[in-house]
């Protein structure tokens, strides 16, 4: 996957850890949103291009759209962070063609439903489900909020 350098789960979409720990610390040129509903809201992508840094661009597009430009090599020569909600994301855009071997959890909200298995990591069981099936297929997946923080492996939380 040319140009691709990171991909993050956060729900929170772009925000402070990653407009200013992320992106300075990976160099990203480029940030990334991956989700079919965001994609479609004007409101939102405009908040969400308010907190991306200056000097970073972004794209904020469907799985669909994502997929085909990543698969036709549009980011090479770039350092793209991808940021999706959820890991049923991960699995879709890794089942739709993309070689997906390593990804970060930051940050899943509580709400109803979830529970946590880290601090600002709370999962539903469907959550749980997509995670084991990512790291059946080979996927290194861990959890840490910020570039500096000690290592954490997610299977080791689940």
């Amino acid at each position: 996957m040319k140009g691709i350098v990171h991909i993050r789960i956060d729900d929170r979409l772009i925000h402070g850890q990653v407009a200013a720990f992320w992106t300075n610390s990976l160099s990203i040129s480029r940030i990334m949103v991956i989700n079919d509903e965001v994609a479609v809201d004007d409101m939102q992508k405009s908040l969400l291009r308010m907190v991306a840094p200056a000097s970073v661009r972004t794209s904020i597009i469907n799985k669909a759209t994502a997929v085909k430009n990543i698969l036709a090599g549009k980011y090479e020569g770039q350092r793209v962070l991808i940021i999706v909600k959820n890991p049923k994301d991960i699995w879709d855009l890794k089942e739709a063609g993309l070689d997906i071997n390593k990804i970060n959890v930051g940050n899943m909200a509580s709400k109803e439903g979830t529970k946590p298995i880290k601090r600002s990591v709370n999962v539903t069981d469907t959550d749980i489900a997509y995670f084991n099936k990512l790291l059946n297929a080979g996927v290194d997946i861990d959890a840490i909020m910020v570039p500096d923080d000690k290592e954490c492996k997610l299977k080791d939380l689940l």
